[in-house]
């Protein structure tokens, strides 16, 4: 049963801004380009156009830490700078790497393969296997989800002239062998889900019509997709097939060398990573099994064919407490790497199985404070000799890209990156405000020390899908905000997983709002600490923090003096009608029945937006090619809130995909734009600080 089947396409009667959700509509494109016009004009002028040079220019910095990983003895990375702003995809040695300036092999160079092409080409990912020099290449049209497949040989650096291509689609592929792919697209008729993504799993053997690849697996459409990755840590090589019925539950399926499917007997809530015959799995809710009741976020490991052969009999390897919960966890040469968060402080922890039991130890020699990340260096789990990577941050201290040879020895420095902005005077410091319920709520502050009263302020936050936002080194807020004598404040608000399930669930569905009185509370907190005043706090949030900005204007307009928009989710009466909105109903709510459209009501900003109301000035803008969030939702917002009156402004690049621009030019012009509006909007002149 539908709430009310309206607005549609064909009956708009209370949405007259339906018409914006024509991604190529002409009379939409009429209304992008005439705001995009006005808003440049405002906000574009020499002091924007400064500022954007600068922070291009560091985006473009030859000494930036270049991110690798190893592939058959050799380091690749993909690097974009203002000779190559599409990127160029290459590789070199691990003593190479070591060197002030390393040199580079290129493999494939991205802006001259646009260029011959004539088309909007991004490199979005890679898929190859141990041993093999053929490679599935990821083209995405100006930085959108939907890309086109073409197989390409790394070691000629050309494509190959018959190989494997697929038109453009959602999804994802691996190799089973070196002329077979497993298939995960949504390309092809049946082939697509509601949400937009796979609902086949196929095999794809060489030189065969994709048409008339087998379908090794299918689920229901109403599902939100299906995946397949191709393990080769254990003896023969084997596939993991993961249906996925919503954003946080799977059903995991064992397909090995034979071709035989068993479903893992798992609760549905779980991640799981295999490796060799060793699983591990951590649940998001409680589970009795083996006379044993394991707590939600545990993580539990047991032996795999020990497990299909019936045994349940897990070892605990992490047990969360009230505010220490598991970020991650991955294998590398037979060892489980643990990383967790212990009152927002980075801990990591190796376990290793053996016949006789788990051994556990504690990662030394990483700071104990500030953002510390570690993960494998090789990209293929048959390579690995166990040494890992680490990058470690905080707001005022440049990354560190370290080596953990084998993941026991100390960390050597690979790369340093340069330090952006001048931090002196500067300190970073960690409050609580309290929320509407009494729920503590943690932010980070850095800025001058001590406190001005009027403290130009930049606040950020997320607050779903159980993500943690860290305090990193902000090259753009350090540069143009920061250095120039402003504060910034980060807010962990519930529906994020810094204090994992039980934090993410607190924001979530109905607890969504609560999320957004959590960032209010923040607000307030900085003004009852004399840092500023409410006309002084800037906001800034994206994506799920789309939902966030447009709720503070709506309920709490007294709180901020200008707001910052990005890549919004915003109606919530018809997300789920657009785009990959339909899989992450897990997330808010299905609007189409009648008790959760109840709550969803409650935040869904574009319906309660009133006329007559303090609204703060906001710039709401997105980008053309987001083939995530439709950018119908930024559209229509500030559409129906300029036709009530209100200083809303609006802008919308052509390409960009789910973030700020294709290219580092592009994404340092979105960013300074909105930097531009912040501070002219809360009264920060040139050179006050």
């Amino acid at each position: 049963m539908s709430v009310d089947d309206r607005p549609t396409l064909s009956a708009p009667d209370d949405d007259p801004w339906l018409w914006l959700e024509e991604v190529e509509g002409v009379r939409a494109l009429e209304f992008v380009e005439r705001q995009n016009r006005l808003t440049l004009d405002k906000f574009g002028g020499a002091a924007f156009e400064r500022d954007r040079d600068l922070l291009a220019a560091i985006f473009d910095r030859p000494d930036n830490i270049p991110y690798v990983s190893r592939s058959g003895g050799l380091l690749y990375n993909t690097w974009k700078d203002a000779e190559h702003p599409r990127g160029l995809w290459r590789r070199t040695t691990l003593a190479e790497f070591r060197k002030a300036e390393p040199s580079w092999e290129t493999v494939l160079d991205v802006d001259e393969l646009a260029a011959r092409e004539g088309e909007d080409w991004l490199l979005n990912w890679t898929t190859s296997r141990s041993g093999y020099s053929r490679v599935m290449l990821s083209l995405s049209r100006g930085g959108s989800d939907a890309v086109v497949l073409r197989e390409f040989d790394a070691e000629a650096k050309r494509f190959v002239s018959d190989g494997f291509v697929l038109p453009e689609a959602k999804g994802s592929v691996d190799w089973l062998g070196p002329d077979t792919l497993v298939l995960s697209s949504a390309y092809g008729e049946g082939m697509v889900t509601t949400s937009g993504y796979a609902r086949t799993v196929r095999l794809w053997r060489r030189g065969q019509p994709v048409e008339q690849a087998e379908v090794i697996f299918e689920t229901s459409a109403d599902r939100m997709r299906v995946y397949c990755g191709v393990d080769d840590s254990g003896a023969a090589p084997r596939a993991w097939i993961i249906d996925q019925l919503d954003f946080f539950n799977f059903a995991i399926w064992l397909r090995d060398a034979a071709g035989t499917l068993t479903r893992l007997d798992l609760p549905s809530g779980v991640w799981m990573q295999a490796h060799r015959d060793w699983f591990a799995i951590k649940l998001r809710e409680p589970w009795t099994v083996a006379g044993r009741t394991h707590a939600a976020d545990s993580v539990l490991g047991i032996s795999l064919s020990a497990f299909l052969a019936g045994d349940r009999d897990f070892a605990v390897l992490f047990e969360p407490g009230p505010r220490r919960a598991l970020q991650g966890f991955s294998w590398a040469a037979g060892k489980l790497l643990l990383s967790i968060l212990d009152e927002l402080q980075p801990v990591f922890e190796i376990c290793t199985p053996t016949p006789t039991g788990w051994s556990r130890e504690t990662l030394r020699g990483l700071p104990a404070i500030g953002v510390v990340d570690v993960w494998p260096f090789d990209h293929y789990q048959s390579e690995s000799n166990g040494d890992l990577l680490a990058n470690v941050q905080d707001p005022l201290t440049p990354s560190s890209l370290m080596l953990l040879a084998r993941g026991v020895e100390s960390p050597v420095v690979l790369k340093q990156a340069p330090k952006i902005f001048n931090a002196d005077g500067l300190k970073v410091t960690q409050h609580e405000a309290i929320s509407v319920d009494g729920e503590r709520i943690p932010y980070v502050q850095t800025g001058p020390a001590g406190v001005s009263g009027d403290a130009p302020v930049y606040m950020s936050a997320y607050g779903g899908f159980g993500l943690a936002v860290k305090p990193q080194y902000n090259s753009s807020l350090g540069k143009l905000w920061l250095e120039r004598g402003g504060t910034t404040v980060q807010a962990n608000l519930r529906g994020g997983g810094e204090f994992g399930t039980r934090w993410h669930d607190a924001g979530r569905y109905a607890g969504k709002r609560l999320s957004h009185d959590d960032f209010a509370a923040v607000a307030a907190d900085l003004v009852r600490r004399g840092v500023t005043t409410p006309k002084r706090i800037a906001a800034q949030g994206g994506s799920n923090g789309g939902i966030l900005i447009t709720n503070m204007l709506v309920r709490y307009p007294e709180r901020f003096g200008a707001l910052f928009c990005t890549i919004p989710l915003i109606d919530m009466r018809r997300y789920t009608k657009l785009l990959a909105g339909a899989s992450w109903i897990a997330e808010y709510g299905d609007p189409d029945k009648p008790d959760e459209w109840e709550w969803l009501k409650t935040y869904s900003a574009y319906h309660n937006a009133k006329p007559g109301q303090p609204y703060p000035p906001i710039l709401i803008a997105t980008t053309r090619r987001d083939d995530r969030v439709h950018p119908g939702h930024a559209r229509k917002m500030a559409a129906k809130l300029q036709a009530m009156g209100y200083e809303a402004w609006f802008y919308e690049p052509a390409a960009g995909g789910h973030g700020y621009g294709k290219d580092n030019k592009e994404r340092a012009g979105f960013q300074v734009l909105g930097f531009q509006f912040l501070k002219e909007k809360i009264g920060w002149q040139e050179g006050e600080a």
